[in-house]
């Protein structure tokens, strides 16, 4: 507990008083410092606040940072800047944090120990998610994703251990338009054959799996890209931010 006291001092200063330029360039020094103080983004969006001190969420709605790999984490925090993927919390948060900041935060979560003891009993995986559903024109979640949620590298994110609440909303705006900063229109197209009862059943499945850090392998962006190229015309356009 000593070693949080210099941070939680500057935490503390930074919630009463504006930052001044040396204490912001010692908040923005590393990633963690950012993550607790919230950086130029402010203290009352200190990431920790919501994704807690070990970055695992909240274990509810708010989704699970630590040992993510590093390049998903970027692009999500970059496409929230931009409004790419637009979310009334993170997007001005993320426009709020210089590059740098950015860059260290994200890089400090994905380093973290993710917990790999899973949330609940061994069950099969839906159907859906191991095999897809080739007649309806739905990919097995799978064969981006591992046949146990745990990712498949760069562009392909773990899934495992994340809230199914979480998980839930994402299918849910994916299917519906809400979110549209998948490379391709991958996940557009995934998700919207998809019924409500089916995504309930992906997500509280994936609630279950071990979250621990996949080994690294380069079959991931193959893998991407192939089901990418499967997909119709129509859902490989530029992909445009709500408004």
């Amino acid at each position: 507990m000593r070693a949080l006291f210099p941070v939680l001092s500057l935490f503390a200063l930074a919630a009463c008083h504006p930052i001044a330029n040396d204490t912001e360039a010692a908040l923005t020094a590393s990633g963690e410092l950012v993550a607790l103080s919230g950086g130029t983004a402010g203290a009352r969006n200190a990431c920790f606040s919501c994704h807690g001190l070990t970055g695992l969420g909240d274990g509810d709605s708010v989704p699970r940072l630590a040992g993510m790999e590093v390049g998903y984490l970027q692009k999500q925090m970059e496409d929230y800047a931009r409004d790419l993927r637009h979310d009334p919390v993170m997007s001005p948060i993320a426009r709020r944090l210089t590059d740098g900041e950015r860059r260290a935060v994200v890089a400090w979560y994905a380093a973290m120990p993710a917990s790999a003891d899973p949330a609940g009993i061994e069950t099969p995986a839906p159907l859906l998610f191991a095999q897809g559903d080739p007649a309806r024109g739905v990919v097995a979640c799978a064969a981006c994703h591992g046949d146990q949620g745990q990712g498949a590298g760069p562009g392909n994110p773990a899934l495992a251990g994340q809230p199914a609440a979480y998980t839930l909303e994402q299918l849910m705006r994916w299917k519906r338009a809400g979110r549209r900063n998948d490379p391709r229109g991958v996940m557009t197209a995934a998700a919207a054959p998809l019924t409500d009862e089916e995504m309930r059943r992906i997500a509280v499945w994936l609630q279950t799996r071990s979250s621990s850090r996949p080994p690294d392998n380069g079959g991931a962006s193959a893998s991407v890209s192939a089901t990418a190229a499967a997909e119709p015309a129509a859902s490989r356009g530029i992909r445009h931010p709500d408004r």
